[in-house]
């Protein structure tokens, strides 16, 4: 039995000065729809998202939701006051005996927050960085019974792990609908059903997540290119009639010229492509970058305690690491902005590295784009005896005649990064190291920089939260998993979030550990140990499950004493943490 209808669009209109960015759109949304949401920067996929939450009005047409529909709305910047606490942001004025016994609202607060704690929930927004508040919002709005909801870009400033586990958590969610834009291609992937793409005023549709759609994109655009081809000799054949003789001619046909003329009329302009050129002919030698027992610091945070590092040409590095774990100081002790506290650094001579930040500190607000490119150079060298002029090379990437002339502060952020990787590449680097470079870019400008890169032929060292294009661009990881080691992740990512989950279960399997660690006289002897370990576990978890019971009935026993609840809440957090924790450590010697 089909779920039921949420909200529809009917013939719905929406434009902003002349341009209709939804053009007599009609849709549905029904429960247990998973729909991705894609398009160019700009084409109006958040504009949608508002349409369908009703808090902007079409200007045409017609949305429709259900008096009970209950709709959850995550903006790409949230509204809260600054004095505002964690606590008052996710559960408002909810008594604190109800949402402490809700499994829910713990699962959530653990998985986004990193747990429930009084000094956690009394923090104000006002001192939390953007990621911080990105997930105090996304709290606010899983603990809430919702029918639907909308979620514009919701993995910004978050890294791999949580965006991992908020995928995972929606899965766990069956009957909520869900509409998502999103850059994340991962993400698409994992929790979408459907696609939609916003283009040229409408939305077409699609089966499936996002490798699907592109799929599916691919084989549309080969059918229509059949059926352009053919149209395009009609105009072909057409122009060149008119172009016989003169038009005032009383012996031509009038409905041929009207013909014509609505076909010319009709054809859109050439396709903006996004073209980035890379132009990394110097040299690299032997050395790129050497790190011989070094001791890395943040102030006097220490960030890994002993490392000996090697980067060699032509390598294509992933960097993993939660926010906050010292990924961005890192790659800035690479460049020499930031001195180890021990060791030392060895760069080769033959090294030009150009370094895009995360937060584009280096253009300059008051410049134009065609200012900003010729900053760099006024003609390039695309070799064999072929320049571009800064004007034309804006052209390639873009930037019409008008728009060249558009201030750098005027741009959007994906536009300024676009801009500002291009005046990089232009500078001809051989190390490309690149913080976060995926932000603001809508999916068709991440494929033309995917595309870019394939062809970059020097060292390429990225730090990205986007899981799609790491792996894309990579072929090796290191990741700073909180151990004070920079660790080598033959395995990528999933390497990376497996040995993250390791490190929460260390407390239960330090003694499997220590076995593991010693020299074993056989594979047999270590699989008794390993055996005999899991039983252990077995009994272990069998405890703590009748403990968790236990605990939960007495919860529901208390719940009107605060006191109480709050002693028995600490103790189920303690059990369920454990008892996870020896789940994950049977799983893996399991394996």
């Amino acid at each position: 039995m089909a779920g039921r209808n949420l909200i529809n669009v009917e013939s719905v209109t929406k434009a902003y000065g002349h341009r209709p960015l939804l053009d007599k759109v009609s849709l549905g949304v029904g429960e247990s729809d998973r729909i991705g949401i894609v398009g160019r920067n700009g084409a109006g996929k958040s504009t949608l998202l508002r349409v369908l939450a009703q808090t902007e009005k079409p200007d045409d047409g017609r949305v429709s939701m259900g008096n009970d529909v209950r709709l959850g709305f995550l903006r790409q910047r949230d509204d809260f006051p600054p004095e505002l606490t964690v606590l008052e942001a996710v559960v408002g004025d909810r008594p604190t005996h109800e949402w402490a016994v809700d499994p829910n609202v713990r699962e959530v607060l653990e998985g986004l927050l990193g747990g429930f704690d009084e000094e956690l929930l009394a923090r104000t927004l006002g001192t939390m960085s953007g990621g911080e508040r990105r997930r105090v919002d996304l709290a606010r709005l899983l603990i809430t019974d919702l029918d639907v909801l909308l979620l514009d870009e919701p993995t910004n400033h978050l890294d791999v792990e949580v965006i991992a586990w908020l995928a995972a958590y929606l899965k766990t969610r069956p009957r909520l609908g869900l509409l998502v834009v999103t850059h994340d291609r991962w993400f698409l992937d994992e929790v979408c059903e459907n696609m939609w793409e916003v283009v040229g005023g409408g939305v077409e549709e699609y089966d499936g997540g996002y490798s699907a759609y592109v799929l599916a994109k691919a084989e549309r655009m080969r059918q229509a290119s059949v059926t352009e081809q053919r149209r395009n000799m009609l105009i072909r054949k057409e122009l060149a009639w008119l172009r016989r003789g003169a038009p005032a001619r009383t012996s031509k046909p009038k409905f041929r010229i009207d013909a014509a003329n609505e076909l010319i009329t009709a054809e859109p302009p050439p396709r903006d492509k996004i073209e980035l050129l890379s132009f990394a002919d110097a040299r690299l030698g032997k050395t790129v970058y050497e790190v011989h027992d070094g001791k890395l610091k943040a102030g006097d945070k220490l960030l890994i305690e002993r490392f000996t590092w090697n980067i060699g040409p032509g390598q294509r590095l992933g960097v993993l690491g939660s926010n906050g774990a010292g990924k961005t100081t890192l790659i800035r002790m690479l460049q020499g902005e930031v001195k180890l506290a021990e060791g030392k650094l060895v760069t080769g001579v033959t090294v030009k590295v150009a370094y895009l930040s995360q937060h584009l500190e280096e253009l300059n607000p008051k410049w134009r784009v065609l200012e900003a490119v010729e900053h760099v150079a006024n003609r390039v060298d695309l070799g064999k005896g072929r320049e571009l002029t800064a004007s034309q090379l804006c052209e390639r990437l873009g930037f019409g005649a008008d728009s060249q002339w558009t201030p750098v502060g005027d741009l959007s952020g994906g536009e300024r990064r676009r801009l500002q990787l291009t005046r990089l590449l232009m500078g001809g680097p051989n190390v490309l190291v690149l913080d976060e470079p995926t932000n603001d870019f809508d999916v068709e400008t991440l494929g033309a920089l995917e595309d870019l890169l394939d062809g970059f032929a020097g060292t390429l060292i990225v730090i990205s939260h986007d899981r799609f294009f790491l792996e894309r661009v990579c072929d090796d990881f290191v990741g700073l998993v909180g151990d004070l080691h920079l660790r080598e992740l033959t395995g990528g990512v999933d390497d990376y979030l497996d040995r993250l989950r390791a490190r929460k279960v260390a407390p239960v399997t330090k003694g499997v550990s220590n076995s593991a660690g010693a020299p074993a006289s056989s594979n047999a002897a270590q699989d008794r140990l390993n055996q005999k370990e899991m039983a252990k576990l077995e009994r272990q978890i069998k405890k703590l499950d009748e403990r968790e019971t236990t605990l939960h009935a007495n919860l529901a026993t208390h719940a009107t004493d605060f006191e109480k609840v709050a002693a028995l809440n600490d103790e189920l957090r303690e059990v369920q943490k454990a008892k996870e924790e020896a789940e994950e450590a049977w799983l893996a010697l399991a394996e």
